[in-house]
């Protein structure tokens, strides 16, 4: 993947002074034994924090080595100002573990009083209005510890990937479909940079490609991709401008910015004017780490590339589009398992979705799109589309979008993709989640979400609730168990 951070974590121990600094240290010796049998990139601070002179030697350590997320541990109690201090100080995302005490054998030299400490740690982070990373239980042996700063590495990743990241947009929405529309305040809030653009200024750069002599290439590398799928292949020189064109943009007018995504409108006048349907290059650079969100998804192209950022993965991005009919869920029901009818739904969009994630895909025209500009023709400037049946497997949806008050919310729900074909077209599958139809009533319509999800093609719900909690957003909405109704459910629906 490209056009994401890698991220180093810097590993400290601190230190209360009534206690041993030996036994921090130590434990943290033994951590980093773990740590190093991981793929993990981490740094360990040698200085032990005990005071705040120690703070500035361990910044020091930390700078040089070029950490961008770091790790306090408390190996015993720990100082309370300038471990938080030290959270302040760095520049990054910052994690708060702890240590358990190892055996029964070695309770009074050997206690640390850890647990006690994390007590005080998140108090007096508090007191200094900040915000890290505090695992759910997060005190353990040093396994454990490993596996807990495992995880925060991919919430550092959203964390570092936000502070750095500027989405290009090309056109507002059409007046008729406004549904995906809403204030760019709250990027900002983020740390988001945004860069908006008329469609105009998109057409004259895709013009000024037009003998770009990369052309070829990009070419034979779209034919290598789609092999017998190449149903178009007369589409491919303009696709591939296309795709040039918007990796040129992004390189002369990231400025300060180090990562990037685009929101992109991409009908009716797109096809009328460039001559083509962009949704085979969107799926392309998507599937490469760059997130095209369609329709100027500008909160599309955010959501995609957390989930970039979060699962290292391609995402996509689908309308949460229509029902299953009941005949095609009986007709498979063995595939259903558990999933009531009422759990399910297809997600869909024209073929944007990378082709890793889709079965025996082709490049076709877009059939929404030629009944209105080409209806008695065959297809022409409605190519470009990549089609296929979505593979099945664990998946989750998830957004983060402004309200119209700029107030950032968010949800998220695990589900998978179900083995059965959805006899329609378009990048399309069978979605299936628990409980969809009280998510879909008192989430997605309760809180006004626009149609557009994001979809993550494995179970990261854990990691994108912590990083969401870690950036700052209040209002995390999931798919809550029949036991437990939302605020607004009516308590007498039987």
């Amino acid at each position: 993947m490209v056009n994401i951070p890698d991220v180093k974590i810097g590993f400290v121990a601190v230190s209360r002074d009534c206690f041993p600094m030996s036994l921090s240290e130590n434990r943290r010796k033994t951590v980093m034994a773990e740590l190093n049998k991981t793929d993990l990139d981490v740094f360990e601070v040698q200085t032990v924090i005990e005071n705040e002179k120690h703070v500035l030697l361990a910044l020091d350590e930390l700078k040089n080595a070029k950490a961008n997320a770091l790790v306090v541990y408390l190996g015993n109690f720990g100082p309370e100002g300038p471990e938080t201090l030290l959270a302040k100080k760095f520049e990054g995302p910052v994690m708060f573990v702890a240590a358990a005490e190892e055996t029964g054998d070695n309770l009074i030299d050997g206690r640390g009083d850890a647990y006690c400490g994390m007590l005080n740690a998140s108090y007096n982070l508090g007191l200094r209005n900040l915000r890290v990373y505090i695992p759910e239980y997060p005190v353990g042996i040093p396994s454990e510890v490993a596996k807990m700063v495992s995880e925060f590495e991919n919430i550092a990743r959203v964390v570092i990937g936000l502070s750095k990241f500027k989405i290009f947009s090309f056109g507002p929405r059409p007046f008729d479909f406004v549904a995906c529309n809403a204030p760019i305040k709250a990027l900002y809030d983020l740390g988001v940079e945004i860069q908006e653009n008329s469609e105009l200024d998109l057409f004259a750069s895709f013009n000024e490609h037009a003998n770009d002599p990369r052309i070829a290439d990009v070419i034979k590398d779209m034919e290598n991709e789609l092999g017998k799928g190449n149903k178009h292949a007369g589409i491919l020189s303009k696709l591939a401008q296309y795709e040039l064109t918007l990796l040129d943009w992004a390189e002369k007018n990231k400025g300060a910015s180090e990562y990037f995504a685009f929101a992109n409108k991409c009908w009716p006048a797109f096809q009328t004017q460039f001559g083509f349907v962009p949704c085979y290059v969107n799926s392309r650079l998507t599937g490469r780490g760059i997130p095209v969100a369609c329709e100027t998804d500008i909160y599309g192209a955010l959501t995609e590339f957390i989930i970039t950022l979060a699962t290292k993965m391609p995402p996509t991005l689908l309308d949460i589009n229509n029902t299953v009919p009941a005949d095609l869920y009986e007709k498979n029901k063995s595939a259903f398992g558990e999933y009531k009818l009422t759990d399910t739904f297809m997600g869909f969009h024209c073929g944007n979705t990378s082709s890793c994630y889709v079965n025996n895909a082709e490049m076709k025209h877009q059939l929404i799109m030629k009944r209105s500009l080409e209806p008695d023709s065959e297809p022409n400037i409605t190519r470009g589309t990549f089609e296929g049946n979505i593979k099945s497997g664990d998946i989750t949806i998830f957004r983060l979008q402004s309200t119209a008050s700029t107030q950032l919310r968010s949800y998220i729900a695990e589900g998978e993709v179900i083995d059965a074909d959805p006899n329609s077209f378009g990048s399309i599958g069978i979605f299936a989640i628990d409980e969809m139809a009280r998510f879909y009533r008192h989430v997605l319509i309760a809180k006004q979400y626009p149609h557009h999800a994001g979809i993550a093609f494995k179970h990261s719900g854990k990691i994108l609730f912590e990083a969401m909690k870690l950036i700052g957003i209040q209002d995390i909405a999931y798919n809550q168990p029949k036991c437990v109704p939302y605020p607004q459910e009516n308590p007498f629906n039987k």
